[in-house]
């Protein structure tokens, strides 16, 4: 645990045994001057024990706050509790101090309660790995695994951390990690990915990476950032507490003036001790990440909660977002005297080993012109150098026109004009072999969608940006109903354009988190679809883990609800308790009785912002 979450989890302890203390000595007040009916100065004495232990390392807390200029909400309640020394009012100052922790442990609570998907990512991750020895099989510590150990990973395991197959045949379940239906074949040479369920068969890998570095591991740093973050939205109880403390010291002041009883001054200032703005948008921004997680959606940064549903412009890139990320093998140009079929075949073998977005469709053609499956002897597929696989006694090697031209110019002769879309080159045993093309498909309900965002969320405008060619972009932008299209983009232009949209309003940048990461860091908000995305990559503000646009469209409807039940409950609290202060400066309301009263609208607007986390029947509206 780092320093700053063990002095988190400090003062959390701290706080709540301030309200545990505070309890008890109002209950032992309580008892002492009416059940034992002793003096007042000697039912006090346990109130004084919670000023001294309580009260003041609050206040101290408050003052430190001042000197470095962080004029908190809070600060109404530090007043309070100076003002019952003064004037002896110490039940209400001893209430104050409960009100003042109380919701500070409070909002622990609720936060813990909110955050399930994390504690059950957590529980799920095994703790000890199964390392392969000179001696047998040893489990050891998932922290003990170090980069090339060779590790067991039995039938219906968890994958322990991210590494490359050695040794056995089979097939993981990566759906956990990317929220929907993946199950991908394994043999030597595939990754795999830490969080993976295992099918039935046994295999060895390689540890590539440590245990802290792997992909689950990052999630679970990713969920824990987004809880621990000090919520973008719990600035805006500092925007309302700006007038409302004024409001509250001006009419505590009026009433003492005006009646010339101290006691209405306390009396208002305990009623309008601000636990509902303290209190309720945290919880409630909590609420939501959680709500978010367990639909597939990662809040990096809680800003994003606060802002997506307030921007006026949306940006796509192309691939995976409106499209399917699904490419269709739509031509084969096989070189002359090669058998086309015998080619698809050696290649289908080789790419249902890959995750290359691209092998899901040559799998798919193979398969559909009944082309069995040969067996793979071994396969390669380094970032940036294609695949390369030993099948059938033939190195067969998937590239693209522009890597040949650098690793084969004499082979690169044979490829055929250039055409739209996309495509890749095909090499058995050096020689060029075969060019497919492809077209990756709009998604069914792209157009729609794209429709439905200045009619439901009041975009101004939507723009299609990629570096794909123009005749592609094109022909995605009419299919889904966008005008405003820029292609042949390199991310160095895509930055800019996205910078000059953002400086003329809010903007949400929607794209595959690789490529695009200097875009979505410059957009207002930066949506990574997870599936062809690294979810640690910085530039996100939120992680799409189920590739589809009703996930961006749940993502507005949860940032919309969010905001409208946090202000529902910081102004709610806000409206009530300025009804109670203007009671108390009547003289109708006493400090104590004034105590009592915030603390059940603190309840009050609590139980409202925890409605965030409860899921609503439905999340979209196209």
């Amino acid at each position: 645990m780092s320093d700053e979450s063990e002095g988190k989890s400090f003062e959390q302890r701290m706080q709540a045994g301030i309200a545990v203390l505070a309890v008890l000595a109002i209950a032992a007040n309580l008892v002492m001057r009416y059940g034992l009916s002793l003096s007042e100065v000697a039912s006090n004495i346990p109130l004084w024990i919670a000023y001294v232990l309580g009260g003041a390392p609050l206040v101290w807390g408050l003052l430190m706050n001042l000197v470095r200029r962080q004029f908190g909400s809070d600060l109404l309640a530090g007043i309070s509790i100076v003002t019952s020394v003064i004037l002896g009012e110490y039940l209400a100052g001893t209430l104050v101090i409960l009100m003042l922790s109380g919701g500070e442990a409070l909002e622990a609570y609720a936060v813990r309660s909110a955050s399930s998907v994390l504690k059950a990512l957590a529980a799920r991750m095994p703790s000890v790995a199964h390392r392969k020895t000179a001696e047998g099989v040893v489990d050891v510590q998932l922290d003990d695994v170090e980069v090339g150990d060779e590790l067991i990973v039995f039938p219906h395991d968890i994958c322990p951390v991210d590494g490359t197959v050695i040794e056995g045949h089979g097939s993981m379940d990566e759906s956990y990690l990317t929220g929907e239906p993946y199950v991908v074949s394994k043999t030597p040479g595939s990754e795999v990915i830490s969080g993976a369920l295992n099918s039935e068969s046994a295999i060895t890998i390689r540890a590539d990476r440590l245990a802290v570095d792997s992909r689950y591991a990052k999630i679970m740093e990713v969920m824990k950032a987004s809880e621990q973050e000090r919520p973008q939205m719990r600035r805006m109880a500092d925007r309302l507490g700006a007038f409302y403390t004024p409001l509250a010291v001006a009419l505590a002041l009026i009433a003492w003036i005006v009646s010339g009883d101290p006691i209405r001054f306390l009396a208002v200032l305990v009623v309008a001790t601000p636990c509902p703005l303290l209190i309720a948008i945290p919880v409630a921004i909590i609420g939501s990440i959680s709500l978010a997680a367990k639909r597939a959606i990662i809040i990096r940064d809680p800003s994003v909660l606060e802002t997506v549903d307030t921007c006026k412009a949306v940006i796509f890139d192309k691939t995976g977002t409106l499209t399917y990320g699904r490419p269709e093998l739509i031509e084969q140009i096989a070189a002359e005297g090669l058998d086309p079929g015998y080619v698809l075949q050696l290649v289908g073998s080789a790419e249902q080993y890959s995750k290359h977005p691209l092998s899901e469709a040559i799998v798919r053609a193979a398969d559909a012109k009944g082309k069995g499956r040969i067996d793979v002897d071994s396969i390669s597929e380094k970032p940036g150098e294609g695949l390369t696989a030993q099948i059938d006694g033939h190195e067969v090697k998937i590239t693209s026109r522009k890597k040949l031209s650098h690793s084969h110019p004499e082979e690169a002769e044979h490829l055929p004009p250039l055409a739209g879309g996309l495509e890749c080159v095909i090499l058995v045993d050096g020689k060029y072999a075969a060019t497919y093309q492809f077209r990756d498909a709009p998604r069914e309900e792209s157009r729609e969608f794209v429709k439905h965002l200045s009619r439901k969320h009041h975009m101004d405008y939507v723009m299609l940006l990629s570096g794909d060619r123009e005749s592609e972009v094109s022909y995605l932008a009419e299919k889904v109903g966008i005008t405003d299209v820029r292609a042949n983009k390199s991310p160095e232009e895509k930055l800019e354009i996205v910078r000059e949209a953002t400086k003329k309003s809010g903007t949400v940048y929607v794209g595959d988190g690789i490529n695009d990461a200097p875009a979505l860091t410059a957009a207002t908000v930066g949506i990574a679809f997870g599936q062809r995305s690294d979810v640690t990559a910085k530039a996100a503000g939120a992680v799409i883990m189920d590739s589809a646009l009703r996930k961006v469209d749940e993502l507005f409807h949860i940032s919309r609800r969010m905001r409208k039940i946090a202000l529902q409950s910081a102004v709610g609290g806000m409206i009530l308790s300025v009804v109670g202060m203007i009671i108390a400066a009547f003289g109708y309301l006493p400090p104590v009785a004034g105590a009592i009263s915030q603390e059940i609208i603190d309840v009050l607007a609590v139980l409202n912002a925890l409605r965030v986390a409860l899921p609503p029947k439905t999340l979209t509206d196209y």
